[in-house]
């Protein structure tokens, strides 16, 4: 661990130079005091080196070059979900700290075989469970916590995304059951971590290809309604869609018995234009923008949490209690029927 001006420093390798590993670098490079980027790994080497060089940082595609590395603390896995769990239980290993972006694994035993790797090894494991370090989302789960909404009643959590990335022929990219595992386990965890104290106890799921379905056969499913019972009583829906034409569009909301709190928005900006064709404003287009400060902030207390040897915020247990209802609406959709979690164990 380097100490910098006093400050213990994780230097950290990157695993994933895609998208949201680019930001996760520049983050950890430039807005994170207590880290370093130290490296970056993938498997295509030209990635790698492009993301490494703006940072001063090691580009490599092999692996085993960090893992084995004495200097590196920690790593960060942002690279595809299918491989997630394994790297979880390789950096583990290695006796690494691991930040891993969300889904942590798309299966339950890979799931319980990445938890039992990061506690065999003692290592830190947090999982990257955006919205709870949102300063609204935040706010709004402290409102509970405290009892100011009183009991759980009805709850919402919502995720409609702006569009395919490169154009609508960008669906057929798209892999079966996306929607439930990458996209909804956001909501769900939101859902849980909005309701705490509370287990759901019965899944409801409805999907469909409507924004292109045309590749409905392939296995896409782009817009999703899933309604969860929970053992105190609370009525949740977690709903998804993939093109949402006005902008990027997450928000979450609890009633209950004594008030309501919500957390979201849909605006870049306060600024409303008034005009010939009337009133507008600019909306949010992606989720770095709506959710920068939050990507920061769950970056900078994994340092913390390794640093301190306290709790990471959000554990491998949470990412896998997420999974077990996104698994449970994918048997709800396939079997179209109400899925009970004692199902999943």
């Amino acid at each position: 661990m380097r100490t910098d001006h006093g400050l213990q420093v994780i230097r950290i390798a990157l695993i994933g130079a895609g998208r949201i590993g680019t930001m996760h670098a520049g983050n950890i490079a430039r807005r994170v005091p207590a880290a370093e980027l130290a490296a970056v790994v993938d498997v295509r080497l030209d990635a790698a080196e492009s993301v490494a060089a703006k940072y001063d940082a090691k580009a490599t595609a092999d692996l085993d070059d960090v893992l084995k590395d004495p200097e590196i603390e920690a790593v960060a896995i942002t690279s595809i979900a299918a491989v997630h769990s394994d790297l979880v239980v390789r950096a583990a290993e290695a006796g690494k700290a691991v930040f891993c972006e969300k889904p942590a694994s798309l299966d339950l035993a890979e799931m319980d075989r990445a938890i039992q790797a990061t506690r065999k090894a003692g290592v830190c494991f947090q999982v990257g469970f955006n919205r709870r370090f949102a300063a609204d989302f935040a706010a709004a789960h402290a409102a509970v916590v405290k009892g100011e909404v009183g009991t759980p009643q009805l709850m919402r959590s919502v995720t409609r995304d702006p569009g395919w990335p490169a154009g609508l022929s960008a669906a057929v990219n798209v892999k079966p059951w996306t929607i439930f595992r990458e996209t909804l386990i956001h909501d769900f965890d939101t859902l849980l971590w909005l309701n705490p104290g509370a287990e759901p106890v019965e899944v409801y799921t409805r999907a469909d290809a409507l924004v292109a379905p045309q590749y409905k056969d392939s296995g896409l499913l782009d817009t999703a309604s899933v309604m969860l019972s929970f053992d105190n009583g609370a009525i949740a829906t977690a709903e998804a869609n993939f093109s949402a034409l006005y902008g990027y569009d997450v928000r979450g909301e609890v009633f209950g018995s004594k008030g309501m709190v919500t957390a979201g928005r849909h605006a870049s900006s306060p600024m409303l234009q008034y005009g010939e064709q009337g009133i507008s404003q600019q909306t949010l287009r992606s989720d770095e923008e709506m959710f920068g400060d939050a990507y920061v902030a769950e970056v900078s207390q994994f340092a913390d949490a390794i640093r301190t040897g306290s709790a990471p915020p959000v554990t491998g247990e949470d990412a896998r209690r997420a999974l077990r209802v996104a698994l449970a609406a994918m048997r709800s959709h396939e079997e179209r029927r109400p899925v009970q979690l004692a199902e999943f164990g």
